[in-house]
């Protein structure tokens, strides 16, 4: 999965030499061969040298605080997201909920890397969910929703159906 998402990742960001992958280990850790030097080993460090190399430093964050944040995110989908449980992924769903209350990224305003990865790592997750609990999470619904329609980002995805349309009662106009 982290190949494909890395393949996606180099397109979205315009790359025309296409990196040579391999994996390690029994939980596939992604490597990067790199031709100027050691290999570099894992999807976040890989993804953070895709973006240098595509001269994208705004995707890490435009500020000490926003960098910070991206890094948290990063992180998280490795830590917490990848490989957990189901009883899990509901308590990483309503945590993501409640911090996406006030926010249109996880970055806050701004689409980092962080968004980019968290979608790749959650979209299983989404995809397996019924109507009725994506409306349980619905900032994470509308943050994903907003995500997959990002230009250039859903490549090796299917879509998902997030969200149903609202049926207001006929009181409400």
């Amino acid at each position: 999965m982290a190949l494909r998402e890395l393949n996606s990742l180099e397109r979205f960001l315009g790359l025309k030499k296409a990196n040579k992958y391999s994996t390690q280990g029994g939980k596939k850790v992604p490597v990067l061969q790199n031709n100027n030097g050691p290999a570099l080993t894992g999807l976040v460090t890989i993804a953070c040298h895709l973006v240098k190399e595509a001269k994208r430093p705004e995707l890490l964050g435009d500020n000490a605080e926003q960098r910070a944040v991206v890094q948290q995110w990063l992180e998280h989908r490795i830590t917490k997201l990848d490989n957990c449980s189901k009883e899990e992924v509901k308590v990483i769903l309503k945590d993501l909920n409640r911090y996406l209350e006030d926010k249109v990224y996880l970055a806050g305003n701004v689409f980092t890397l962080a968004d980019i990865l968290m979608y790749y790592g959650i979209h299983h997750v989404i995809v397996e969910l019924a109507i009725q609990e994506k409306e349980c999470y619905l900032n994470v619904s509308r943050w994903f929703d907003h995500i997959q329609h990002y230009p250039g980002i859903r490549h090796h995805l299917p879509p998902v159906v997030v969200l149903r349309n609202r049926v207001y009662p006929s009181g409400h106009h």
